[in-house]
């Protein structure tokens, strides 16, 4: 059986948002993370002033970025044409998220990657592709990104998504069984996405109908996202 603890006065569901803790010190370190950490750790000591963290979609860039964010002080930045992008990337360090799928100019990137090493500032970006792999057209920007540090983030492993998922529920002042635990991880998606969105699920699931997580109750929500959840 489940050990459920909850705070006093949380007995409807969707009434109450929920955080999940996203600093440094809630970062679950395995090896597939260990260089990116390292890299993030290392600000402002980089080895290039600019550092894109490239992995899948759910692997933890945005947790890494949103840690440097704080700890830097960088500012959000989109390099289109017509923004002040380069100006921003002048004053102090910047973060480019999603490239791939934000897409940008390649003239006013070039120009802001010219900006941060001009000026001694640090430039981070996230994508699920490698640089080379982006429609850039522009000659020297591709020079540029030829000179930029990459580190590769791979897709979460069992025992680290078994980490987040108990990480996740504590966040929730949940405590379930590892069996549990190990059952939703043989059944679901490979991402620290899937692995959010099935444990709100499951607490909204179960205080709605005023019961317990279980294997049943998790067998329900992974049908739901179209994973192969079996009964054995």
């Amino acid at each position: 059986m489940n050990d459920v603890k909850r705070k006093a006065g949380e007995q409807l569901p969707l009434v109450f948002s929920h955080d999940a803790a996203s600093g440094r010190d809630d970062l679950l370190v395995s090896d597939r993370l260990s260089a990116a950490v390292t890299i993030i750790d290392a600000w402002p000591q980089w080895p290039s002033p600019v550092v894109i963290l490239a992995g899948p979609v759910g692997s933890g860039k945005s947790h890494l970025a949103s840690i440097w964010k704080e700890h830097s002080g960088a500012v959000c930045i989109h390099p289109k044409r017509g923004s002040e992008a380069a100006v921003t990337a002048a004053n102090g360090p910047v973060l480019f998220e999603d490239v791939d799928r934000l897409g940008f100019d390649d003239t006013e990137l070039f120009h802001v990657i010219n900006s941060v090493r001009e000026n001694g500032n640090s430039l981070l970006m996230t994508s699920r592709l490698w640089p080379m792999s982006w429609p850039v057209e522009l000659p020297d920007l591709r020079s540029r990104l030829k000179a930029v540090t990459v580190v590769e983030i791979g897709e979460p492993d069992e025992e680290l998504l078994s980490q987040v998922i108990v990480k996740l529920f504590s966040d929730r002042q949940l405590n379930i069984d590892d069996k549990l635990v190990l059952y939703i991880v043989n059944r679901m998606e490979r991402s620290l996405n899937a692995a959010q969105t099935i444990v709100e699920r499951l607490d909204r699931l179960a205080l709605a109908r005023g019961t317990k997580i279980t294997r049943a109750l998790a067998a329900e929500v992974l049908n739901e996202l179209g994973n192969s959840a079996s009964s054995d």
